[in-house]
């Protein structure tokens, strides 16, 4: 995200920003849960309870993204699917997946009780180039009826990332109060108004993260791996070592900040 509030494609400009920038939208390359929550990524506030505690998991390092046994595969060649029939099953989806590449795994999320599905699943294929392909032909395509949507596999690549149940995730429907917002669905609008930077720092509110201005005719990229002799294990050691960095600055801001309360209560 524009750091300078205003921006034009790029991220540049300040003020209010020109006309080109507000016919823009822009993602988020980081996750951050108080952003997700606003239209225009400059709430320094949750406004709803989920927000909140997708902040406090955050603050507190209590996600593991790497964490779950479930999550097998490579993640860049992974697509998540959701909107799906509750009638899909794992059959269907894996003939529908295959006209955009060779599928290499599925998993059909269901509810661990009933075992009916729960309308998502990831779906892994045998190469990056066919993630890619599905990544920009499979969104918006019907399966069993249902208009589907398909994004990248953000649990494991965008850093930062809280799930839904934990408050966070993206999306989300208006009329139940939890919508987000900086994916792929629901990309930022162009800031309304200037970030305010000085009351995220006296709140101990981490600012927001850069992010990509673009049109919104425009398919935003996944992550990309890096090929400069970097091997699977290291991409992964890094976002991990990025998930415990965030995790371990923010309960050193939110430690003193109460000691700096603590002790003007004293004085």
């Amino acid at each position: 995200m524009s750091r300078r509030g205003g921006g034009g494609d790029g991220g540049g400009g300040s003020g209010s920003g020109s006309s080109s920038s507000l016919s823009s939208v822009f993602y988020s390359d980081e996750y951050h849960p108080i952003q997700a929550g606003s239209i225009d990524g400059t709430d320094i506030l949750p406004h709803d309870n989920g927000v909140y505690r997708a902040l406090l998991c955050s603050k507190a390092a209590l996600y593991d993204p790497f964490g779950d046994p479930k999550v097998t595969g490579d993640p860049y060649c992974t697509l998540f699917v959701g909107r799906l029939s509750h009638l899909t099953t794992e059959d269907t989806l894996r003939k529908a997946m295959s006209d955009f590449g060779r599928v290499k795994n599925l998993r059909l999320v269901r509810d661990i009780v009933t075992g009916a599905s729960r309308g998502y699943a990831f779906v892994e294929f045998e190469t990056e180039k066919d993630m890619r392909r599905a990544y920009k032909d499979a969104h918006h395509t019907y399966i069993d009826g249902s208009e589907i949507i398909v994004d990248y596999n953000r649990q494991q690549l965008m850093p930062g990332w809280i799930p839904r149940r934990l408050g966070g995730g993206l999306g989300g429907k208006k009329e139940s109060g939890q919508l987000r917002f900086g994916g792929r669905e629901r990309p930022f609008r162009a800031p309304l108004r200037l970030i305010p930077f000085d009351d995220l720092k006296r709140l101990g509110i981490p600012p927001p993260p850069e992010g990509r201005y673009m049109s919104r005719f425009q398919i935003p990229s996944p992550p990309r791996r890096k090929r400069s002799g970097s091997s699977d294990l290291d991409e992964r050691s890094r976002l991990e070592k990025h998930h415990r960095h965030a995790g371990h600055s923010s309960s050193r801001r939110s430690a003193s900040h109460g000691r700096s309360h603590v002790d003007g209560r004293r004085s």
